[in-house]
């Protein structure tokens, strides 16, 4: 059977030989960009050691990078390609996340693309919700030609708590579109199976199971979320 392109992506991710070749000094975390090749394939990608990660109040130190991986395979599992291919491997700095490097449309207005009634902003709104993303900053977005939407930086997601904060809440409160009543239908079967399996090696089990249950949730109701009551609905800055 002949590989899919995510798979020869996360093999190269996670065998291939990386260089670093600088630092993304506007990140908060030690983000590295790197090439990255593997029997004649080369590509760019950004490797986040966990030994680079900044102590969180109210996340464990040492779990951004599992966050990262774990949002990837949420993604994979509803079927939209939100995350780019993520593994989690040793590197130069120690264990940490690597990334495909999206090369984005620099023609996009983001602040624009972010206000839009975009399909793809909006099933990143879902995804968003599903992962309990408490970062969604207008900077996470990386559109490419052809109008799809990437999103990155998930290192603060899938607390038990609900903590989720965006610039994306143009939908608060409106009905789920029939996609993505039919992806969280996918990703919630997955959360009882392999997919359950794969996150609880990632977050904590109770982590696990608020994921369930935010699915449920928004399955149960059909709406997307409101703001949380007692939480910033808004990254600061927004950028």
């Amino acid at each position: 059977m002949t590989p899919s392109p995510v798979e020869d992506a996360e093999a190269l991710l996670t065998h291939g030989t990386l260089t670093i070749e600088g630092r993304l000094v506007q990140a908060s975390n030690a983000t590295l960009r790197c090439d990255i090749e593997l029997d004649g394939v080369a590509a760019r990608c950004v490797y986040k050691p966990i030994a680079g990660e900044r102590p969180l109040w109210d996340f464990p130190d040492g779990t951004l990078a599992g966050r990262e991986v774990a949002s990837y395979l949420v993604s994979q599992a509803m079927g939209w390609r939100i995350v780019p291919p993520t593994v989690h491997r040793d590197g130069p700095y120690g264990p940490g996340m690597v990334q495909l490097w999206i090369d984005t449309d620099e023609s996009v207005d983001l602040v624009a693309l972010s206000r839009a009634n975009d399909p793809a902003i909006r099933r990143m709104a879902v995804f968003d919700a599903v992962i309990n993303n408490a970062d969604r900053k207008i900077g996470h977005l990386l559109p490419v030609e052809g109008g799809h939407v990437h999103g990155c930086d998930h290192g603060v997601c899938f607390s038990t708590e609900y903590k989720l904060r965006t610039v994306l809440w143009q939908w608060r409160g409106k009905p789920l579109k029939p996609l993505a009543i039919q992806a969280l239908q996918k990703v919630r079967a997955q959360l009882d199976g392999a997919l359950g399996g794969r996150l609880a090696e990632l977050v904590t089990a109770d982590e696990v199971e608020a994921t369930r249950r935010r699915v449920d949730l928004m399955l149960k109701h059909r709406v997307h979320p409101y703001p949380p009551e007692d939480w910033p609905a808004i990254p600061w800055p927004p950028m």
